[in-house]
């Protein structure tokens, strides 16, 4: 009898870096400070980007991940390209945020499913999304939170 050989993952190894960026020690308190922060980063951008913005247990940015970069119009997100930076970093929560290359914020019905989707997976994960915010280049933004899908 011959056995084949089984491969254990003993560790996933985790690099932390120290970091001088200008959100490391951002805190978010309202969906305005979010919108801030995810227009910096990602508001100009030609095409739709999400973002990840990951919290500590105050509510202080720990870390932003880019899960997905998509076409001019449309960028699919799956739940477990979020959360596993989520996971990665350690966060008690998670923002997330894309932009709108239009101009126009106003939230889509795929926006509001992911935005369910991904509040039902991190349910089950113990990380709390807290909301979902649309930016764009001319300022305007909208909040998922604010609007009741969360």
């Amino acid at each position: 009898m011959e056995l084949n050989p089984i491969f254990e993952v003993v560790r996933i190894k985790q690099e932390v870096r120290e970091t001088s960026e200008p959100f490391s020690s951002y805190r978010i308190a309202s969906p305005g400070d979010a919108q801030e922060l995810a227009a910096s980063f990602i508001g100009d951008e030609d095409r739709e980007v999400f973002l990840v913005m990951m919290l500590n247990t105050k509510n202080q940015i720990i870390g932003l991940h880019r899960a997905h970069v998509g076409s001019l119009n449309a960028s699919i997100v799956h739940p477990r390209d979020v959360m596993k930076s989520a996971i990665l970093n350690n966060a008690a929560s998670i923002i997330v945020s894309h932009q709108h290359p239009s101009g126009d914020p106003t939230p889509s019905r795929e926006d509001v499913e992911v935005t369910k989707r991904l509040a039902e997976a991190g349910k089950i994960l113990g990380i709390e999304v807290l909301d979902h915010v649309i930016v764009t280049h001319t300022g305007k933004h909208v909040s998922l939170k604010e609007k009741g899908y969360l």
